[in-house]
């Protein structure tokens, strides 16, 4: 049996992969993976994620150049969550030029952005917008 036959793979396949900053601990990012992306992910030593929205396998940084190096990958109890512990490079891992997808904070009845753009994304993507 392959260490990818012990995921619980959802009913598309897939399972959700949390990118996680090795030294920090700060959640930057979810995203999915199939079985091809997980596999690509440990074998080449950087995060591969399946793009729902476009159909097909995702190198993270492919465009921005904000590569997710990996360090560990970790498997949830459950085995339907998967974390993978990365270094990003330019600090850079969400499309709108943040350091992390979760940059609002719900305080007082609303969401409030708590933390800067630090690169605008159309100088990051040429107007394309995706990571």
């Amino acid at each position: 049996m392959s260490w990818l036959d012990e995921i619980n793979w959802n009913a598309e396949g897939l399972v959700p992969a949390i990118a996680q900053d090795h030294r920090s601990g700060r959640i930057l990012m979810m995203a999915w993976m199939n079985r091809e992306a997980l596999a690509l992910t440990a074998d080449e030593g950087r995060a591969i994620y399946w793009s729902r929205s476009r159909g097909k396998l995702w190198r993270k940084g492919e465009e921005s150049g904000h590569v997710q190096k990996l360090h560990e990958l970790r498997l949830d109890c459950d085995a339907d969550v998967v974390v993978l512990m990365v270094e990003q490079l330019g600090r850079i891992a969400c499309h709108t030029g943040r350091e992390s997808c979760f940059y609002r904070v719900y305080r007082d009845g609303d969401w409030h952005t708590v933390d800067p753009v630090l690169k605008d994304p159309t100088i990051i993507y040429g107007g394309s917008g995706h990571a």
